[in-house]
């Protein structure tokens, strides 16, 4: 289980990707709420993919980056291809 600065960490990078991402290629307020909960369901499955593989990436303390990141932007272009 994560430290709670770990998940604040965690909540605060996937909402700026997803505000990223939303920039690039959003169009309403509506697809900003679905891609934000797309990024933090993508980041926290990426972290814990990353913890329960043991997998060794750039990591900031027990925050796997590269893999949390890499599953928030799949995640994110998943949910726009969805058009949730």
């Amino acid at each position: 289980m994560p430290t709670f600065p770990t998940l604040i960490l965690m909540a605060v990078i996937a909402t700026l990707y997803a505000t990223l991402f939303h920039l690039l290629w959003g169009k309403s307020l509506k697809e900003l709420l679905v891609l934000w909960l797309a990024a933090l369901v993508g980041f926290a499955a990426g972290q814990f993919l990353a913890t329960s593989l043991a997998l060794r990436d750039i990591q900031i303390g027990e925050l796997h980056l590269l893999s949390a990141s890499a599953t928030c932007w799949l995640a994110m272009a998943f949910a726009r291809q969805l058009k949730l």
